[in-house]
């Protein structure tokens, strides 16, 4: 297993968030992803290595220029309008929901902040435009390691990514690693690409970004959106449209899920990708689904993750993991690096 480490993670270390009406310290936070390096390095399973740098056309790919110019800039706004918000992440206030307009940009900085994203508890702060940068490199990276042979590779990244939609950030996400990454695939001679989400919470973004192409299948196991966010998309309704009609399979699952129900829902998943015959999968790696997650009302166990790894080993393709949410502290190196086990020693 090759795996792309983000060393700038930490520079996005987020203060608080809004969470179900209370102002709470960030679920999402830097031990995360050190945490899953220590694990790595306690087991040994392969090189890490720097990303290289790819350039912002590469990231055009996927999200919008204006977006993009919004993200790289917007620190800098937030001080511009007053020198004492060094000391304040910026959460946003307003949003341009059903009747209001989108389409142009506010000059004021608040109104752009609630332009670009989905929700108040993705705090933007002093180093998310290097985090996440660094994370879109390290996913494109794991990308084109596998047209240059590799079987598996890993992006050890965060802030995660499969909330951001083209032009939004949102649920701790600012840029699309596993669209990214699929969207590289594509550019580099891939003819198709499954991207297989695993995380207890739908990954809208990416299924908003690819719901009208068929060169992308999108299956997503997770909970129920009437209860869990992000609430307004994950529907098993949702089946694409246009060229993409057949390519959306969501597969939501109920409050209480176990392993027995789980993996029925992820043998469905395999089946639907194995048909589809991709040239490579991307696997949005959420470990959230653990009976330990504070935000999760699944109860799979950690043994259950070699066992993932084992399945998702036998599909016998080119397979990009990304890692995305997982707040189990004490748990979560021990879950992620069991998917890779698995994967890296199923026979």
């Amino acid at each position: 297993m090759l795996t792309f480490y983000n060393e700038l993670h930490s520079q996005h270390r987020g203060r608080f968030e809004m969470f179900r009406g209370e102002l709470v310290p960030c679920f999402e936070k830097p031990e995360r992803a050190e945490l899953v390096l220590a694990e790595l390095g306690r087991r040994n399973l392969g090189r890490i290595v720097t990303p290289h740098g790819v350039p912002l056309t590469s990231l055009e790919r996927i999200h919008t220029p204006r977006y993009l110019h919004f993200l790289r800039h917007a620190w800098h706004d937030w001080l511009a309008l007053d020198p004492d918000n060094a000391g304040k992440d910026a959460l946003p206030s307003v949003w341009p929901v059903r009747t209001l307009r989108s389409d142009i940009e506010p000059d004021n900085f608040t109104a752009r902040l609630g332009l670009y994203s989905m929700d108040n508890g993705t705090p933007l702060t002093s180093g998310a435009w290097t985090a996440a940068k660094t994370g879109a490199d390290c996913a494109v990276n794991a990308a084109h390691a596998l047209r240059l042979g590799e079987r598996a590779t890993f992006a050890l990244t965060r802030p995660p990514g499969h909330h951001a939609g083209s032009d939004f950030f949102g649920g701790a996400c600012f840029l699309n690693n596993a669209a990214l990454a699929a969207q590289h695939l594509l550019d580099d001679g891939a003819r198709r690409v499954a991207i297989l989400d695993l995380d207890y919470h739908h990954g809208n973004g990416t299924q908003s970004i690819f719901y009208a192409r068929n060169d992308v299948l999108f299956v997503s196991l997770h909970a129920d959106p009437r209860h869990e966010f992000p609430f307004y998309l994950g529907h098993a309704d949702e089946t694409g449209v246009d060229a993409g009609l057949g390519y959306n399979v969501n597969l939501p699952l109920p409050a209480g899920t176990g392993s027995a129900s789980w993996f029925a829902a992820l043998e469905t998943a395999c089946l639907r990708i194995a048909m589809y015959a991709p040239d490579a999968l991307v696997v949005s790696l959420g470990v959230d689904t653990y009976a330990g997650d504070p935000l999760s009302h699944f109860t799979l166990q950690s043994g259950d993750y070699l066992r993932l790894g084992e399945r998702l080993a036998f599909l016998n393709l080119p397979t990009a993991f990304i890692l995305e949410g997982g707040h189990a502290i004490r748990e979560l190196g021990i879950n992620v690096v069991n998917v890779l086990e698995g994967f890296e020693t199923a026979e």
